[in-house]
């Protein structure tokens, strides 16, 4: 079969890399570089050149076993890192870093704050009560609710669970309150972070997460449209045609890579199912800044960690978070080398190596119970739907996603498509 895939994140990414083996691959990609979110930049920093990601960074085999498949298969190497975690907080000056005792209490103080130790019952209380949420039935309450009729203190709240949150899903915190509680504690309880102790051990790609993609280009045969943005798509009987700036190409199979907004936005036939399906996943943009500002990250350097969450003095404001990419990618400079989600403007522009803009889907009731109904647009007029948003937004999810439209591509009769494309009105 000749099958297009729009966008070429972890998604598009694979579902060329499966296809290709068999098929006819076409991969569109409007940016100047393949990976998405998958994004690595070559910087100067204290007279070297350092690879540092700004997107993707961290994976672990017990979580992500099919991107470590993915990995094994094409010979990526990876080494260990940390997932240290710290916040600091501008509305009471709390800091702390999750690491050790010592790091937990490098404000000496807070050994004497029942404030601060209320916060640690709390967290205790919350991995004992909260996988009762997976046993429900319902959808369960939101966040906000759940920490309401739990009674759990504002410092848990505002000084840990939702800065934690805010830097998983990149999310701002006011809209955490509406995100499913339960979908919060299963993504927990899959990662093993419902527990002290006994967590699997993360990982980086060496030299960047990029190379994994270099090492997908280097081996397959697909055709790739890279600066190619996609205008549009037209679904007929006999195939798709597929327009372009490289112009009008036909195709016996679409894959829609793309995040579920662009999709349906490339879709003007679109029917009712497709439009509620994807229409309901909203996406989050957050601006994003590599730089080298060690303002950005906690006063004290017993607090710095590999992810450390800003909580604003204005309850209103938004928490960020800063990635110590040191820590993460074992980059040994004298300066950090930071990257700092929607907190642009503390970051002095002297400092600036990369401006960024990404966007990320917000986790909501109504994301939940369209990714439900995954099945109800898959296949429909030969279009498949591939992305990340089809589970909790990381890469295993995007590659998760990917195999089961490659799967259920594969299981099509090759010789009831080929070559129908050839067959379209001019």
């Amino acid at each position: 079969m000749r099958i297009a895939v729009i966008g070429s994140g972890i998604a598009g990414l694979s579902s060329a890399w499966w296809l290709s083996q068999q098929h006819e691959v076409t991969l569109f990609e409007a940016n100047d570089y393949l990976g998405g979110h998958t994004h690595t930049h070559e910087v100067e920093v204290d007279g070297r050149t350092q690879a540092v990601d700004t997107g993707f960074i961290v994976f672990n085999p017990a979580h992500y076993p099919l991107l470590t498949g993915l990995f094994d298969e094409l010979g990526v190497a990876s080494q260990p890192t940390t997932m240290s975690f710290s916040v600091h907080s501008e509305r009471s000056g709390l800091e702390y870093n999750a690491t050790s005792l010592d790091t937990l209490f490098c404000q000496r103080r807070n050994l004497l704050s029942p404030r601060f130790w209320g916060m640690l019952r709390d967290l205790r209380r919350f991995y004992r009560e909260a996988p009762a949420l997976l046993e429900r039935d319902d959808e369960g309450p939101s966040l906000g609710e759940f920490l309401a009729q739990g009674r759990y203190g504002r410092t848990f709240i505002d000084e840990h669970l939702l800065p934690m949150a805010s830097a998983l899903w990149s999310s701002p915190t006011a809209s955490l309150a509406a995100f499913p509680a339960r979908y919060l504690v299963q993504f927990m309880a899959n990662h093993q972070m419902l527990q002290m102790t006994g967590r699997a051990p993360w990982r980086v790609v060496q030299g960047g997460s990029a190379r994994y993609v270099d090492a997908l280009r280097s081996r397959w045969q697909v055709r790739e449209r890279l600066e190619c943005p996609v205008f549009g798509v037209e679904r007929h009987e006999h195939g798709v045609r597929v327009h372009s700036a490289a112009g009008l190409e036909g195709f016996d199979q679409l894959v829609l890579a793309c995040h579920s907004d662009q999709a349906l936005a490339l879709l003007s036939d679109a029917d009712l199912t497709e439009r509620a399906v994807l229409g309901a996943i909203r996406y989050q943009p957050n601006e994003v800044v590599l730089h080298t500002d060690a303002s950005l990250l906690p006063r004290d350097r017993k607090a710095w960690a590999a992810w450390n969450a800003h909580v604003p003095r204005d309850p209103l404001a938004p928490c960020t978070v800063s990635y110590c990419m040191n820590l993460l990618q074992g980059i040994d400079t004298p300066t950090p080398l930071v990257v700092t989600l929607n907190r642009s403007e503390a970051v002095d522009p002297a400092t600036v190596l990369r401006r960024l803009q990404y966007a990320h889907p917000v986790h909501d009731h109504a994301m939940v119970r369209a990714q439900q109904r995954w099945a109800e647009i898959q296949g429909h007029r030969r279009t498949w739907f591939a992305g990340a948003y089809w589970g909790w937004g990381f890469h295993e999810d995007g590659i998760r996603s990917a195999r089961r439209v490659v799967d259920a591509l594969q299981a099509l009769d090759a010789e009831s498509y080929w070559p129908l494309a050839e067959a379209l009105p001019a």
